[in-house]
């Protein structure tokens, strides 16, 4: 018959063999969500608009950001980055992004959130491009699953427009 290590070898071949179907079939089934997310950003004061010494626009701004991102969350998702970018074209660049604030949400429970913020981030532009830009505030997200590919999205929103003075 056979020995001991033909029977382990068999057994593990077919253990490892399940486990690689049953990853396949857990990545397949978050094909079958349609996530709904939504989001709403309110630029609630321009803090500082300034030109650096070396000639640089600079801009702070105080944002409320309102989310729901629950519906991204499935039994196989780990966890969410999520991250809000400024977008812009410039003369020299179709598009500008300047990421302004980001997060880790762990679980569904916290995807629904509303925070009140400064940008993380410096929100500066190499120039004197920033003077009556309009700008679009895009929030984007990479899903990290379990076992599976990973998923980003976004969801944009314009009609956001910087003074045309420094303050």
């Amino acid at each position: 018959m056979h020995s001991f290590g033909y029977r382990a070898n068999a057994l593990l071949t077919f253990a490892v063999t399940i486990l690689a179907m049953m990853c396949a079939m857990a990545s397949l089934s978050d094909n079958l969500n349609t996530p709904t997310p939504s989001a709403q950003i309110q630029i609630l004061n321009i803090n500082w608009f300034q030109k650096q010494p070396h000639g640089n626009d600079e801009v702070s701004l105080t944002m409320n950001i309102t989310a729901d991102l629950q519906s991204l969350f499935t039994w196989n998702t780990k966890q969410v980055f999520v991250f809000l970018a400024a977008e812009y074209p410039t003369s020299k660049n179709a598009l500008n992004q300047i990421s302004l604030w980001d997060a880790i949400i762990p679980a569904k429970e916290q995807a629904k959130f509303w925070i009140q913020t400064a940008n993380k981030y410096r929100f500066i532009d190499q120039g004197s491009n920033l003077r009556g830009k309009e700008f679009n505030l895009t929030l984007h997200w990479h899903v990290m699953p379990k076992t599976g590919k990973m998923f980003a999205d976004k969801l944009s929103m314009s009609g956001y427009r910087l003074p045309q003075e420094y303050r």
